[in-house]
C-alpha cells in the first residue's frame, strides 16, 4: 500500500510540472471577488496565427486542475492548436465550487468573468475572436449552455452530464449557437429524464435543435462498441441544416453513468464511463466547423454600421469615419474596463492618436443620445 501510494504521488507531482511547464495561472477582482484560473498554451501556439480558445469549465464541488485532467483536452490541443483555459467556480456557503446559471438567490456575475477571462487572454496572446468555444461537465455544462443564452462571444457550446433548468432563464439571442450534448441514461446525478430542477435532456436537444433551426430528422448512428468491458454503448445523433449552417450533435450514452466519455477516472458512485469513444477529441472536431460572423462588433444597439473605424490591429493613430454617431464622445478602455482615452468627435471623420497605448486588446465605446456601440481593438507594436 505505501509503494502504491508513493508511486500514485509520484505521478501526481510529475504530471503537475509538466503542466506547470506549459499552463500559466493567475487571478484578477471581478465584481468584488479574486477570480483564478489557469490557461494552457500548446508548444505548437504560433503568435503570427490567431488560435482558437476553449472555456473548459469543471462541475460542482471540483475546479479548473481537476477538470484539466478529467477531461483530456490538452494532447488535442497539442495538435490542434488552441489554448484552454481552465477557470474556477466561486466557492457556495458549503466551500464547493460552483458556477452561477442564474440560480435562485446567486449574484455571482460567472457571465462577466469568464468574458473577461476572454479579454485577459486575449490580451496576452492573439486570439481568434470568432473562435472561442465552452465545454463543460455537470454544472459546467449547465453554465455552457447559458452562456450561448446570455453571451455573444462563443461560436458553439458543448455539454456533458449537464442540462438545463426547467425554469429557463431568459434566452432571448435572436440567433442560435450549435450545440454539442452527452448524457448518460443511468446518470444518477442529473438525470437523464429530467426531475424538479433539470429539463430532460431529450428536450435539452430539442430545444437547440429549433433555436438553430436545423432538421429536426437527425442522422443516426451507432458507435461502435470498442470496449466491451465499460458496461455501456453509444448512439450518436446528427441534427445539421440549421441557419448559417449550424447544427446540434447528442451522444446518447446507454447505461452511461454521471462521468466524462473516455477519461482514465473511474467513481464507482457516479455510474459507468462509456470508452466507446473519446469526449474531448469528439468535442473538438464538433467545434472546429465553427465560427462566428467575422467582424470587430463586440456589441451594438443600432446595427453594426454605428462605428467605423480603421486600422484593426492598428499601431499609432486610428481613423473614425462614416459613422451615425456624428456627435458622440468615443471612449477607448482596456479589458478591466479602465478608460485610457477620450475623443470628442464633432464631423464625419476623425483621427485618434493611440501611441501611447500598449500592446493588447481594447475596447471602443460611442454613445450619442440612445445610440451605443462598443467594438473591440487590438493594438500592435
Amino acid at each position: 500500500m505505501k509503494y502504491l501510494l508513493f508511486c500514485l504521488c509520484f505521478f501526481i507531482a510529475g504530471f503537475r510540472m509538466t503542466i506547470a511547464q506549459q499552463t500559466i495561472s493567475g487571478s484578477f477582482m471581478h465584481d468584488g471577488k479574486l477570480r483564478t484560473y489557469s490557461f494552457y498554451v500548446p508548444a505548437s501556439y504560433n503568435a503570427s496565427k490567431p488560435a482558437p480558445l476553449l472555456i473548459n469549465l469543471h462541475g460542482y464541488t471540483s475546479d479548473g486542475i481537476q477538470q484539466a485532467l478529467n477531461s483530456g483536452f490538452m494532447p488535442i490541443a497539442d495538435t490542434a492548436g488552441f489554448i484552454i483555459a481552465h477557470p474556477d467556480g466561486t466557492k457556495d456557503f458549503l466551500g464547493n465550487r460552483f458556477w452561477n446559471y442564474k440560480i435562485l438567490g446567486v449574484s455571482v456575475d460567472d457571465v462577466g468573468f469568464l468574458e473577461r477571462l476572454c479579454d485577459t487572454i486575449s490580451a496576452k496572446f492573439n486570439i481568434n475572436q470568432n473562435r472561442i468555444y465552452a465545454a463543460g461537465m455537470s454544472n459546467g455544462g449547465y453554465m455552457s449552455y447559458y452562456l450561448a443564452c446570455t453571451s455573444d462571444r462563443f461560436a458553439a457550446v458543448g455539454s456533458v452530464t449537464g442540462s438545463m433548468p426547467t425554469v429557463l432563464y431568459d434566452c432571448n439571442q435572436s440567433y442560435g449557437t450549435p450545440v454539442i450534448e452527452m448524457h448518460g441514461t443511468a446518470d444518477p446525478t442529473v438525470p437523464y429524464d429530467g426531475n424538479l430542477t433539470s429539463k430532460p435532456i431529450e428536450d435539452v436537444v430539442k430545444y437547440w435543435v429549433q433555436k438553430n433551426k436545423c432538421n429536426p430528422v437527425p442522422t443516426i448512428n451507432e458507435v461502435s462498441d470498442i470496449d466491451k468491458t465499460d458496461d455501456a454503448t453509444a448512439t450518436h445523433f446528427v441534427y445539421t441544416g440549421g441557419t448559417d449552417g449550424h447544427a446540434v450533435e447528442f451522444f446518447k450514452i446507454n447505461n452511461g453513468g454521471h462521468t466524462w466519455p473516455g477519461s482514465a477516472f473511474d467513481s464507482p458512485l457516479a455510474g459507468n464511463t462509456c470508452r466507446d469513444f473519446n469526449a474531448a477529441k469528439e468535442i473538438w472536431r464538433f467545434f472546429s466547423q465553427f465560427e462566428k460572423n467575422k467582424g470587430t462588433a463586440v456589441y451594438d444597439r443600432y446595427g453594426a454600421n454605428c462605428l467605423s473605424f480603421y486600422p484593426n490591429p492598428a499601431t499609432d493613430f486610428l481613423i473614425f469615419k462614416n459613422t451615425e454617431l456624428l456627435s458622440s464622445v468615443i471612449q477607448i478602455s482596456d479589458v478591466s474596463g479602465r478608460i485610457v482615452s477620450t475623443i470628442l468627435k464633432q464631423n464625419t471623420s476623425a483621427v485618434a492618436d493611440i501611441s501611447t497605448l500598449q500592446p493588447g486588446i481594447y475596447f471602443i465605446k460611442a454613445e450619442s443620445h440612445e445610440k451605443v456601440s462598443i467594438q473591440k481593438l487590438v493594438v500592435v507594436k
